[in-house]
C-alpha cells in the first residue's frame, strides 16, 4: 500500500515513516502543503495522512484542492482538536480525523479501516489475489500456499502482492523498486535481489511447482508454467 505523509514536523515525520514502513506501507513524505498537493495530485497513493497546519498551503487548503480531482482516502492529523475544527475537516473532505498527541497503534488501526472502506467501495481490484494454490489476502495481510501459511515480512508481502497484481507480466528490477520501495531507494544496492531470494525461499522452495521465475536480462515474472 502506497501512503503519502504530508507533515512538516521533521521528527514526527521520521517516526511515522519508520513505523508505517514497518507496518507494510510504502511511505513518501512531503514537508509542506505545496509539495504535498503536487505529490497527492500527480502520484498514485492508496492513503494520505495530512497535517492540518502546514507551511505554504495549510491542510484544509490541500484537502480542498485535492478533492477537485482525487478521492484518495485522507486522514487528517492535527493539533486542532476542538469540535468545530474536526467538523470543518470532515466537511472539507477528510475521511477521518485524529488529534495530536495520538497513539501510533490507533493511527494504524484507523488507516486499516480506511483501506477496508476503500476496498469495499471499489470494483477495480479484489481483496484476495490467487494463482494456482497461492492465495494472498490483502486486508488480513495473510499469504497461504497449499493450505499452509507463509511467514512473510512486510516487504516480502508487498513484493508478492505486486507480482500477483501483475501476474504474467515481466517486471524489471527498476519497476519493482519503484513500486515496493520508496522514492529514496538506492539503485546501486542489491536489495531487490535479496528480497526476491528470501521470498522464493518461502514461496517456491518448499513446493514442487515454481511460481516466481527469472527472465534473464529482463526481470521477473509470476506465472504458472506448464
Amino acid at each position: 500500500m502506497r501512503l503519502l505523509l504530508i507533515e512538516d514536523e521533521t521528527k514526527l515525520a521520521s517516526y511515522l515513516r519508520q513505523g508505517l514502513t514497518e507496518e507494510g506501507f510504502v511511505v513518501e513524505v512531503a514537508s509542506n502543503g505545496v509539495d504535498g498537493l503536487h505529490l497527492a495530485t500527480q502520484g498514485q497513493y492508496d492513503l494520505i495522512v495530512l497535517d492540518g497546519m502546514l507551511p505554504g498551503i495549510d491542510g484544509l487548503g490541500v484537502l480542498a484542492a485535492l478533492r477537485h480531482s482525487r478521492d484518495t482516502p485522507v486522514l487528517m492529523l492535527t493539533a486542532r482538536g476542538a469540535v468545530e475544527d474536526r467538523v470543518k475537516g470532515l466537511q472539507s473532505g477528510a475521511d477521518d480525523y485524529l488529534t495530536k498527541p495520538f497513539a501510533f497503534s490507533e493511527l494504524v488501526a484507523r488507516l486499516h479501516v480506511l483501506m477496508r472502506r476503500g476496498k469495499a467501495g471499489s470494483t477495480s481490484e479484489p481483496t484476495v489475489l490467487r494463482l494456482h494454490d497461492l492465495e494472498l489476502d490483502l486486508l488480513k495481510r495473510r499469504a497461504m500456499r497449499g493450505g499452509k501459511r507463509l511467514d512473510l515480512s512486510a516487504k516480502e508481502f508487498n513484493l508478492l502482492a505486486l507480482f500477483l497484481r501483475r501476474a504474467g507480466e515481466v517486471l524489471s528490477r527498476t519497476e519493482i523498486a519503484e513500486q515496493v520501495w520508496d522514492m529514496n531507494f538506492d539503485s546501486n544496492t542489491n536489495v531487490v535481489e535479496v528480497a526476491i531470494r528470501r521470498l522464493r525461499s518461502k514461496l517456491d522452495e518448499p513446493f514442487d511447482i515454481t511460481l516466481l521465475h527469472t527472465v534473464r536480462g529482463m526481470g521477473y515474472v509470476m506465472e504458472l508454467r506448464a
